[in-house]
């Protein structure tokens, strides 16, 4: 990439990342994904654990693939956008991007505890045990201390940018972690069963049971887009705030 293309996508990139334009842009959209996010995620549910067929191998223990197979693609997902944000962060230093990363550590970090609890609560019928060392299940466990590692990498210096710094390098290191999760169960003999929904390999499924899936799934990934981008804008109007709370305080003194 050229010099002159990279510096048209640094200005474009600092363009619609203007914190600005981030707040008029999504504040007013905000409360509307707050409500659809709920309506889905609960619709999903509900006609996965009331309505759709159980399974005809795990019974009804395998309902709960409705909240733990979403957590664990947002999960992963999140931590793909952690490490992109990142990227942006240490090739173009633009705050936003930072502020981005920031709150997205958080909110993974809480998806990848509840994909992490329920897989346990689903393993103690199957596998007799809440935990096993499993290679996909191992692999989660460290995604999750990678989200933690992130947030407290953030959090470990006195000047914040050499504590975003610090934290992008360690997304973008920790990223390599993303495609040991998805092809453990093909590189390893595990416990963990195969991936039921794959983009080559279609889907698995009975269709009864994969729509409320897919709408659960759709539900989950729109609360996280909506809590992240609700902790940036609380973040943005903290910041304002103690900005102009310290101009005030030295035109007192």
């Amino acid at each position: 990439m050229t010099a002159g293309r990279m510096s048209k996508t640094g200005a474009w990139l600092h363009y619609f990342a203007n914190p600005g334009r981030f707040l008029r842009f999504v504040r007013p959209a905000l409360p509307w994904a707050a409500a659809v996010s709920i309506a889905l995620t609960v619709l999903g549910i509900v006609w996965g654990y009331a309505f759709a067929p159980a399974d005809w191998e795990q019974g009804d223990a395998a309902r709960i693939m409705y909240v733990h197979v979403p957590a664990a693609w947002v999960a992963m997902s999140g931590y793909a956008m952690l490490a992109g944000v990142s990227f942006f962060s240490i090739v173009w230093r633009h705050p936003l991007a930072d502020l981005a990363a920031e709150e997205i550590g958080p909110v993974g970090a809480g998806f990848t505890f509840v994909c992490l609890v329920s897989g346990a609560l689903w393993g103690k019928p199957m596998w007799g045990a809440y935990w096993v060392w499993d290679a996909r299940l191992t692999s989660v466990l460290v995604l999750f201390f990678l989200y933690l590692g992130h947030i407290a990498l953030i959090r470990a210096f006195d000047n914040p940018a050499h504590g975003h710094r610090a934290a992008a390098i360690l997304a973008l290191v920790g990223a390599i972690n993303l495609p040991i999760i998805v092809f453990s169960v093909q590189w390893w003999n595990t416990l963990h069963q195969g991936n039921t929904i794959s983009i080559s390999g279609g889907a698995r499924i009975y269709v009864t049971m994969l729509y409320p899936l897919l709408i659960s799934t759709l539900g989950f990934y729109l609360s996280f887009l909506t809590l992240v981008c609700a902790r940036m804008c609380a973040a943005i109007m903290e910041r304002r705030t103690r900005t102009l709370l310290v101009a005030a305080a030295e035109r007192a003194a």
